[in-house]
């Protein structure tokens, strides 16, 4: 969505060093967003929201095998996918080979366009993501013309994560878009590096994991924006 090279990062502490699957008494979990493969919205250029939306590309397809790859081992007890086919496309190798079941949850979806649907995801900035990025720095009121406000979006996401502690997940990967993604967590884990919109934005297959609850807030653990998945 936004172009700007980046590397892979990390906040917080290493991967290594966070509590897998360790839910407790608190409801504490651990939760990996991870950004749809490469589709034929992004081949396109043109900002395309709508559900069910485009097909992963051939090139897509081949990016959610190797995430797979990179994905093994992680001992994810759910899997969880918006209603996008994108989504449901890319969390296919690595449900199949974690044998896990994949639950669609609609509060996972990309943020609505609404009158920017079909523009140029290189005009993105100076349209589409205008409101959001007011929601950043919290004006949750600022409204993309056509489509939904900061509240509205918040709370969705913030619902469906409810939905999935709700259904004993401690450590759910949870696939994705890059704009619900990158500003949903930088909303509401304390440590966010909202410079990372533009720094290290959310590349086709990057991810971000984060550790806490619904009810304790979030921090991040784990960035990676710009994974190598060919």
């Amino acid at each position: 969505m936004l172009a700007a090279a980046a590397t892979t990062a990390t906040t917080g502490v290493a991967s290594a060093d966070i509590d897998f699957g360790s839910s407790g008494g608190s409801g504490d979990m651990v939760i990996t967003l991870v950004r749809h493969a490469e589709s034929l919205g992004n081949t396109s250029g043109l900002i395309d929201t709508k559900v069910p939306g485009p097909d992963l590309t051939a090139r897509g397809r081949a990016q959610a095998d190797n995430l797979a790859v990179q994905l093994a081992g992680k001992d994810y007890d759910c899997a969880f996918a918006s209603t996008m086919v994108r989504t449901e496309q890319t969390a296919a190798p690595t449900v199949a080979e974690q044998g896990l079941s994949l639950g669609i949850q609609p509060g996972f979806r990309e943020i609505e366009a609404g009158e920017y649907e079909g523009t140029p995801e290189t005009e993105a900035l100076s349209g589409y993501l205008q409101a959001p990025v007011k929601w950043l720095s919290g004006d949750l009121t600022a409204r993309i013309p056509g489509s939904i406000d900061g509240n509205e979006f918040d709370g969705r996401v913030d619902q469906a994560l409810l939905d999935v502690q709700r259904r004993g997940c401690a450590n759910p990967v949870i696939f994705s878009h890059g704009g619900t993604i990158m500003f949903w967590s930088m909303m509401n884990a304390g440590n966010a590096d909202k410079n990372k919109l533009g720094t290290d934005p959310m590349r086709n297959g990057g991810r971000v994991v984060l550790q806490g609850s619904p009810q304790k807030g979030w921090s991040i653990v784990e960035w990676v924006g710009h994974p190598d998945l060919g």
